[in-house]
């Protein structure tokens, strides 16, 4: 699988500096060793105005105990600099479109998006939202980190990284931080989880290419009646929810656009809103999918693709990026007291996404409000996801339609509005890139958002007068990206918030400041409450096409009648308290039946939350429920649409021996996906078969970069299709003359399967196992790939490691049929789970280790937990935490001057 530029930029200079490695290595990871932390003893710090005890157990986790809120995230800033500092510079590059300062040229392409999205601009504009507390929180953070900075003095005491790019970087100086630099983070954040965009550019793409029955087929609709919303009627439904008339505090819009959606047919009354408005003027006339299908659309859409693909994916991408949580009431315990789990499935890498600390005022007060613990951003001040001494909450990616793409037809730096041409608002961009030239660039931004399209070299002609609807317009068409978290907000804010909340209605306060990115939050409390709430900036807009949900295709820019008008209010947002039945499963499928709001249309398609809910009713009839039975749900790799496929597998007659001795494994399979022992075997030829499948079906019919990904939208069309014997997917349009009938083509799915594992594995079928397919790979976010050397691969990342698991189950170890591969590609970046009765008998484990320098023992010392589904205790009470303490350092005020 191919990395992006930006992750190979290190290439040239790494055999340069080999020998620098190894002799690293020989004199005792020397070079290493200097940017490991100081843990013992006392360390003084500028701007503190008390101690700090830094407390860190065998896994490096940092429990920080201070006075004050400020010493409080100074010390976190510290620390975290500590371990992880390159990570946060390198984020902090990429984030503000400055990477090509830390690795030269390979990082244009990326900072010339990041640029024309403007990720700094907009997170300057939210510092100055931000109440005063909170700004002195991400100052005081800054603080800590630059008192880091100035006591390490050379990047090469921060982090071995920089002297493998000292070549590429010559003269390279770590800048200060600043609290910018903090909430820009949360820019990467809302765009790797950020809704259905991929989506709408492929249909966009794919109109006038695939017939319009079949295209609507590649996006069927949430199987509700199999696969529950998150709530149900009976708990939340928007008739009883308040109606505000007018704006919220956020410019939120009540009465949000109606759509098809999960299990509600389409209010008549609602037409008129979802629909395209009666004789809409000038091109616009007929739908948005005739004019898109006339031609010269295609490519500025895959331009627009092209280009925001350059973003680095720093949490992760692709459909299997996703989460379980779920909470149980006491009335479901063996304690009596809520259960709450969580595990984000993000991208896996080496270090991981998260870092787990405890900040604890030594007093809670209203002054020093702060007793938390769980799992935060290196690079962000407080605490993502985890517990305080009252409550506990879990995230998963709520996933609505935060973006839209809008066709501009644009002449110079003027953008066609109705019947004239306006202005688009312009500025220039220097890009320094070490080692070159600086680089100016052009941004151009319509009322709908910066035009991506620009980004990339000169898009080819799209051709002359291309017609829209029978109307010609001007010579091309570019295309505006608008997208919620281009919105200055106060997330950042909505973070502290939540660490100090004390209850239900405190909590809630919270997430109507959690704008960008919309998440699922879970909630459980000490007092025995659990609940829901869905937050988040969500936009009000109508259709651009008939009989389809708004932001479904590329909206003409032209038409102010699709711009957005308001965000769906706060109050209108779906959430529940202590529902009847005391269960809440968020795993990113559909929230409500309904469609008011509307959300979205890309919901996951369900696998993984109907199999929660299956694993907790049959577990809640053995007995109450416990920690340890959460985290076996959490380990949960039964593939349920193989239920669907595997009967018609083992039916088919294959005419030869060599064939049956694979299709017999299916017989007694019980559909899990170990990666190794008796049942590996039958998972590793059930997943051949589905690859081979998906590419015989789909991928003959869809360009190369939209082929099938084999995760749970991909098993809800083959569901769909195999009781659909002639539809016409399964006919192999690369043989020309010969219509295929979908036994053909599983039958040939099922031989190619076999000769593909004799070939990569063995022809003996008693050797296969999952595990040889289906590895996780823990590189490193820049010195990785196989361009590298193995060496610098293996210091800076970890070896392949076979992995149980795959996608669409609860165990979400995802891999992307596209790229020909069984690689995991995304996975639970960690797993938690919370006891409400017994803080301290609380579970997790992250994905690698919590240093991220090399040779550290805490680099890579949780990974074969995770990977075999092990835990450690989540102490928080003091108590228990120096019960465990291994390293114990105080941080003191530094004399004045």
């Amino acid at each position: 699988m191919s990395r992006p530029v930006w992750q190979r930029v290190a290439v040239p200079v790494v055999a340069i500096l080999v020998v620098v490695v190894v002799a690293t290595a020989v004199l005792g990871v020397g070079l290493t060793r200097r940017a490991f932390p100081q843990t013992t003893g006392e360390l003084e710090v500028p701007g503190l105005a008390g101690s700090v005890e830094v407390v860190r157990d065998e896994l490096g986790v940092t429990h920080l105990y201070a006075d004050t809120a400020a010493d409080l995230f100074a010390a976190q800033g510290f620390t975290a600099a500590q371990d992880r500092f390159f990570q946060m510079d390198l984020r902090r590059h990429v984030v503000s479109g400055r990477l090509s300062e830390l690795v030269g040229e390979g990082g244009l392409e990326t900072d010339k998006v990041i640029r024309t999205l403007g990720w700094r601009r907009v997170a300057e504009q939210e510092l100055a939202l931000l109440d005063p507390t909170v700004r002195g929180y991400l100052q005081a953070y800054t603080n800590g980190v630059n008192a880091y900075i100035d006591q390490q003095a050379s990047p090469s005491r921060m982090g071995l990284e920089y002297v493998v790019l000292a070549r590429s970087a010559p003269g390279y100086e770590v800048r200060r931080w600043d609290p910018v630099d903090s909430l820009a983070w949360l820019k990467a954040m809302a765009w790797d989880l950020r809704g259905n965009y991929a989506d709408e550019l492929a249909r966009g793409r794919l109109v006038g290419q695939v017939p319009l029955p079949q295209l609507g087929e590649l996006y069927p609709d949430y199987p509700v009646s199999e696969h529950p919303p998150i709530l149900s009627p009976g708990e939340w439904s928007p008739e009883e929810r308040p109606r505000v008339p007018d704006a919220d505090a956020r410019g939120g819009t009540s009465g949000a656009v109606r759509a098809p959606a999960p299990g509600d047919a389409l209010d008549p009354a609602e037409q008129g809103r979802l629909g395209e408005p009666v004789a809409p003027p000038g091109p616009t006339e007929g739908t948005t999918r005739q004019w898109l299908a006339d031609g010269g659309v295609d490519e500025a859409l895959a331009a627009a693709g092209s280009a925001l693909d350059a973003v680095p994916a720093l949490m992760g991408t692709g459909e299997g990026i996703g989460s379980n949580s779920w909470v149980v009431s006491g009335e479901h315990t063996a304690s009596g007291a809520p259960l709450l789990a969580n595990d984000p499935h993000l991208a896996v890498g080496q270090p991981g996404i998260w870092l787990q600390a405890g900040l604890h005022c030594r007093v809670v007060s209203e002054a020093c409000p702060f007793d938390v613990t769980g799992f935060t951003f290196a690079g962000l001040p407080g605490v993502v996801i985890g517990h305080n001494q009252d409550i506990a909450w879990g995230i998963t990616n709520l996933d609505p339609d935060v973006t839209d793409f809008y066709l501009e037809d644009v002449e110079g730096d003027r953008v066609l509005r109705g019947d004239s041409y306006v202005p688009l608002t312009v500025r220039t961009e220097t890009i320094k890139v070490a080692g070159g030239e600086d680089v100016e660039i052009t941004v151009r931004e319509s009322s709908h958002g910066p035009v991506v399209s620009d980004v990339l070299d000169p898009v080819a002609d799209l051709g002359t007068d291309a017609p829209l609807g029978g109307v010609e317009t001007s010579d091309d068409y570019e295309v505006a990206l608008a997208w919620t978290a281009l919105e200055p907000g106060r997330t950042a804010e909505a973070i502290f918030a939540m660490n100090r909340a004390s209850g239900w209605e405190d909590f809630r306060d919270a997430a109507r400041l959690f704008e960008v990115p919309a998440q699922n939050l879970l909630y459980a409390d000490t007092e025995g409450n659990i609940g829901y709430q869905a937050p988040g900036l969500v936009p009000v807009r109508r259709s651009a096409t008939h009989g389809t949900p708004p932001g479904f295709y590329p909206a003409p820019g032209w038409d102010e009648a699709y711009a957005w008008s308001g965000w769906v209010d706060f109050e209108e947002m779906p959430y529940a308290l202590n529902p009847e039945d005391g269960v809440i499963v968020a795993a990113n499928q559909a929230v409500v039946r309904g469609s008011t709001p509307f959300l979205t249309s890309e919901w996951d398609k369900g696998y993984r939350s109907t199999r929660i809910l299956e694993l907790l009713s049959a577990r809640t009839e053995e007995g109450p429920l416990t920690v340890e039975d959460m985290t076996q749900v959490q380990l949960d790799d039964r593939n349920a649409f193989a239920e669907v496929l595997v009967p018609l597998l083992v039916d088919l007659d294959l005419g030869h021996d060599f064939y049956a001795e694979a299709q017999d494994l299916l017989r007694d399979w019980d559909l899990t996906a170990p990666a190794e022992g008796e049942q590996s075997a039958a998972a590793a030829y059930f997943y051949a078969v589905y690859a081979n499948l998906l590419e015989t079906v789909f991928d003959d019919e869809l360009p190369p970069d939209l082929a099938a990904t084999g995760n749970s939208r991909s098993m809800l069309l083959l569901d769909e299709l195999l009781a659909r014997p002639d539809s016409r997917w399964w006919d192999d349009r690369r043989t020309p003359g010969v219509v295929e009938s979908r036994d053909e083509v599983v039958r040939t799915a099922m031989l190619k399967a076999r000769l593909d594992l004799t070939r990569d594995i063995s022809k003996d079928v008693e050797d296969w196992t999952w595990g040889q397919l289906h590895q996780v790979r823990l590189e490193h976010e820049v010195l990785s790939g196989e361009d590298v050397p193995a060496l610098v691969r293996g210091i800076f990342g970890q070896p392949p490691r076979p992995a149980s698991g795959t996608s669409a189950v609860v165990n979400a170890m995802n891999w992307d049929a596209s790229t020909g591969s069984f690689e995991v590609t995304s996975a639970p970046s960690m797993r938690m789970v919370v006891d409400l009765a017994d803080l301290d008998a609380s579970r997790w484990v992250n994905q690698t280790g919590n240093s991220a320098h090399p040779f550290h023992p805490n680099h890579t010392d949780q990974t074969r937990t995770w990977i075999e589904g092990g835990t450690y205790p989540m102490v928080s009470g003091r108590e228990a935490v120096l019960e465990r303490a291994h390293q114990t350092m105080t941080l003191t005020p530094a004399p004045p001057g």
